[in-house]
């Protein structure tokens, strides 16, 4: 099946996007195009028009930053196998390398983007929950100029976010791992670069043990392990957590490979301290 028709944007600068997204309601920024051309190529989505940023310049960035507020700060344009490549992210935020190493193929990461990834809101995918369980944030500029999302305020429901329709996702923050600290990530899937039936993200500080969870629930969803025996984490997650009942697995199933994984990755995390 062919895409319905639309109209091609290719702007030279954000400025320029921005007002073409404010000057069309039904838009969609391509950046990557690994989520949004399969949609359209389906026709399950049908913009009126395409604004394609990848000739803006300076948004295929990638910062870290070491000191109290330490963190990485990823461009709208850098691809995940950029990311995944560096040494700089892999020492100041271990747990974004651990993460990316499990999305898709690396066919897909080389086109794909990051932050392209985190507005797509795919509660299947692994960076959105990476970016809420570090308590991370997203950057976006729109006609009334440029505000910063939390990850605790991004995702609202099923592949649907907070960003407003005529603002453009510039960059995300990841917060750094604090010293002594641990991280860990795990996910269980048919086949390496499937989405995953169940994933876990951990990051373990002093007695503070939080447990992000994708495929679970039909956001991510982050869950506090906080002072909770090992034999009982499992339980003490499922409390928190709904999980869904799909065509790829049923609620009960997904329930039973939360109780698996959660240990695994609280314990992994542990010991990378």
């Amino acid at each position: 099946m062919k895409p319905a028709p639309f109209v091609y944007r290719r702007p030279g600068s954000l400025a320029e996007a921005v007002a073409a997204l404010a000057g069309e309601p039904n838009a969609k920024v391509l950046a990557g195009g690994q989520s949004l051309v399969p949609l359209l190529s389906m026709r399950l989505a049908a913009p009126a028009m395409l604004v394609d940023i990848n000739a803006i310049p300076g948004l295929d960035t990638i910062t870290v930053e070491d000191g109290g507020a330490s963190g990485v700060r990823v461009g709208a344009l850098a691809r995940h196998a950029a990311v995944l490549a560096s040494d700089d992210v892999r020492r100041v935020q271990p747990l974004v390398t651990q993460a990316l190493a499990h999305v898709a193929h690396a066919t897909i990461r080389n086109r794909g983007t990051t932050v392209g990834s985190l507005v797509h809101a795919d509660a299947a995918a692994e960076m959105p929950v990476v970016l809420t369980l570090l308590g991370g944030s997203l950057e976006v500029e729109g006609p009334a100029g440029r505000r910063t999302i939390p990850a605790s305020e991004l995702y609202l429901g099923p592949l649907e976010s907070s960003l407003a329709p005529d603002e453009i996702a510039v960059s995300a923050f990841f917060p750094g791992l604090a010293t002594g600290a641990g991280v860990a990530f795990q996910e269980i899937a048919r086949r390496h670069g499937d989405y995953a039936l169940v994933g876990a993200a951990a990051l373990v500080e002093g007695e503070s043990v939080k447990v992000g969870y994708l495929s679970v629930s039909d956001v991510p969803t982050v869950v506090d392990l906080s002072g909770v025996d090992d034999a009982d984490l499992g339980e003490a997650a499922l409390a928190q957590l709904e999980p869904m009942d799909d065509i790829h697995a049923t609620a009960a199933y997904r329930a039973q490979l939360v109780r698996v994984i959660t240990t695994r990755v609280v314990r992994s995390a542990r010991e990378g301290m």
